[in-house]
């Protein structure tokens, strides 16, 4: 039965869970502020931002009276700070929550793994998340508000993104395109340490199934993501799924990162997380999967389908 879903957000996560949806039949409504989405005949554009009320409210009903039996709650910060986090995410998660409380809708978000107060360990769906500075204390705070409120919620907790759409990524536009050209790839940390990438069609597939499955809401899930990778074996499947030599791999030493970030604010921002690379970082999805009935993509199917659409951008 084709039912109203509304998705704020346009980004990776954002468009792919809007065409899934279109794909299984649904009426989806993507809100923006400047109007983009995907192109579709079930997907309809509208301009709201998501920290006006009013405009959520409205967008929350359909044509036909119906309202919004689901949020897809798929935007981020305008910057990868955590001031700029703090600032902007709250109130509009806030305003979200209040719009679909009072329609009845769950919300559901995707989410990162910084809030992880234990990361040198296997995280899985019960793993502590009491990290409190930085960005890793935000998330950890949206995910309290979240817990809070009245609204039914899902969070589904990915780990670096790759895929279709996928551009501002460690294994997207700082990895991909040079693959491709045949060009040295630099890495943070390692390129040998295993470290965990989920497919964002797999995080889409999850959000929309836990969206309608009432069993698994007020819940942390995980998106099914496949055995840890290193950088160096990510690099090779998108070199072997275009059929090209193996990759050239050079690592940007710690170091250089840490004295950059004494002047600049963008890298201390990404020093903050540089422990991801430095060491395992790893999450387990089994639990989830057996609750959703789903698994990750195959990863010569999901690097083949990366490749593809970079290379009809």
């Amino acid at each position: 039965m084709s039912k109203l879903h509304v998705v704020a957000g346009a980004g990776p996560v954002g468009s792919t869970v809007a065409e899934q949806l279109a794909a299984q039949g649904h009426r989806v409504r993507i809100l923006t502020r400047s109007g983009s989405g995907p192109d579709n005949d079930r997907i309809e554009k509208l301009r709201v931002d998501v920290n006006d009320a009013r405009s959520v409210a409205d967008a929350l009903t359909g044509e036909d009276g119906d309202t919004a039996v689901a949020i897809h709650m798929c935007i981020h910060g305008s910057a990868y700070r955590a001031d700029v986090w703090e600032r902007e995410l709250p109130a509009a998660e806030r305003t979200v929550l209040d719009a679909a409380h009072n329609v009845g809708a769950v919300v559901v978000f995707p989410e990162s793994l910084y809030s992880y107060s234990t990361p040198d360990r296997v995280m899985t769906e019960n793993s502590p998340r009491d990290a409190v500075d930085g960005k890793r204390g935000v998330r950890h705070r949206l995910l309290q508000a979240r817990e809070d409120h009245r609204a039914p919620t899902v969070s589904v907790v990915a780990s670096d993104f790759f895929g279709p759409h996928v551009l501002n990524a460690h294994a997207g536009e700082r990895m991909v395109p040079t693959v491709l050209a045949g060009k040295r790839t630099w890495v943070l940390g390692s390129p040998d340490i295993p470290h965990s990438f989920t497919y964002v069609p797999d995080l889409a597939a999850a959000m929309i199934a836990a969206a309608a499955n009432p069993d698994t809401w007020n819940r942390v899930l995980h998106a099914p993501t496949g055995p840890a990778l290193t950088q160096r074996e990510m690099a090779t499947a998108y070199a072997d799924a275009a059929a090209l030599p193996a990759p050239k791999l050079g690592t940007i030493p710690a170091w250089v990162l840490r004295a950059g970030a004494v002047v600049n604010r963008d890298m201390r921002e990404l020093t903050e997380m540089l422990y991801q690379f430095t060491a395992p970082f790893v999450m387990d999805s089994s639990g989830t999967e057996r609750l959703l009935g789903l698994s990750p993509t195959p990863l010569p199917e999901a690097a083949a389908a990366t490749v593809a659409w970079w290379r009809e951008r």
